[in-house]
């Protein structure tokens, strides 16, 4: 029992980051499913919503459980902002064209490509959280 609270303690942030990378990706899944399914939107319009949505949710939830952010002037917490976000656009339109390949390219199914994209999302933005925007002094 020491040695699995131990491994909790050592892999905190990872763990977390799962939990929290799960629900972020139920929030994209589920608004993606809702424009497309069931409003007829195009698989575009949708993924933009659902990742504005999933992205808006991460960050509040990596600053705050995942990372402990001790930001606490405006210039700080713009910095933080300001890198999360560019983060999550870079891999938010690698994503986009991961889903654009397999849905207008292989003519594939737009779910199972945008839970594909989720996925190479989630790892990306991991790294670039933990070693960049969230990177603590003593994590050097």
């Amino acid at each position: 029992m020491l040695n699995l609270k131990n491994i909790c303690i050592k892999y905190q942030s990872f763990l977390l980051y799962v939990i929290f990378g799960i629900l972020t990706t139920i929030v994209n899944i589920i608004v993606f499913f809702i424009l497309y399914n069931m409003l007829h939107t195009g698989h575009n319009i949708a993924y933009v919503v659902a990742w504005f949505w999933a992205v808006l949710f991460a960050y509040l939830t990596n600053r705050v459980w995942v990372f402990h952010s001790t930001s606490s002037t405006t210039a700080d917490i713009v910095k933080e902002v300001w890198q999360f976000y560019l983060a999550r656009v870079l891999t938010g339109i690698i994503g986009y064209f991961i889903l654009t390949f397999g849905v207008d390219l292989l003519h594939q199914d737009a779910n199972i490509w945008n839970i594909i994209q989720n996925i190479f999302v989630i790892v990306s933005n991991f790294v670039l959280s933990k070693l960049i925007i969230f990177k603590k002094d003593n994590d050097t």
